[in-house]
């Protein structure tokens, strides 16, 4: 059952569709079967004002509206976070940018954000795939703890599945490419030999991939900051 406070949010939050707004996000390749055209920010100031709630985010889900899930994962407290739900919510992922969104503002906070990262990329849906590779990337840039062998394990996984070709996995292997490099120089040495194998494939896609992770993990300023 739906507390109070929850219906409220979601009442709140459909006051202030958008259907203009709409029109943008399919254009930008975001479903909106069941969006409101809320902003990013617009959401970001809502969870400030609720602040880390468990029960609300689980609310928030359930009602299968956009906007509200990804509000769900600003507020979603990820020591509650249980393996049941990562799994339940990424299984129910239709849209790329509430993937990115829950994978790096909540699933990377878990316990089981470093196991996800390796799993889902095995996953034949192309969310979940791509949830995988978002993982890495989330964790490349979030947790500062991690250490270079366990980023170095990521790598392998990327040449195996930089030959699927379909656009929103395409893009996630190559973010995690470029985020891993960027870490630090260890790993971007180890990164770029990774890249300039991938260019080598068959595969129009993995060229892609390969190509524009090289650009960046060259590039002047990225050797000026890693240095």
């Amino acid at each position: 059952m739906v507390d109070k406070e929850t219906i409220t949010i979601i009442e709140r939050l459909r006051s202030m569709s958008n259907k203009s707004a709409l029109e943008g996000m399919g254009r930008f390749g975001i479903s909106t079967e069941h969006a409101l055209g809320i902003s990013i920010p617009e959401l970001r100031a809502i969870a400030k004002r609720i602040g880390t709630n468990h029960k609300i985010a689980l609310g928030l889900w359930n009602s299968r509206i956009h906007e509200a899930r990804i509000l769900a994962s600003f507020v979603d407290d990820p020591a509650l976070v249980t393996q049941r739900q990562i799994e339940e919510w990424v299984n129910d992922f239709d849209s790329w940018d509430l993937c990115d969104q829950c994978c790096s503002n909540l699933f990377d906070r878990t316990k089981f954000a470093y196991s996800k990262a390796l799993g889902w990329t095995k996953s034949k849906k192309e969310y979940v795939k791509r949830a995988g590779f978002v993982m890495m990337a989330a964790l490349s840039v979030h947790n500062k703890g991690m250490k270079d062998a366990e980023f170095e394990r990521f790598l392998p996984i990327i040449e195996r599945e930089c030959l699927d070709e379909r656009n929103f996995v395409k893009k996630a292997v190559n973010w995690a490419l470029r985020q891993i490099g960027k870490r630090n120089k260890n790993l971007n040495k180890a990164a770029i030999q990774y890249a300039e194998r991938i260019a080598k494939k068959d595969s129009r896609g993995a060229r892609w991939i390969a190509k524009d992770a090289l650009r960046e993990l060259t590039s002047a300023s990225i050797r000026k900051r890693l240095s």
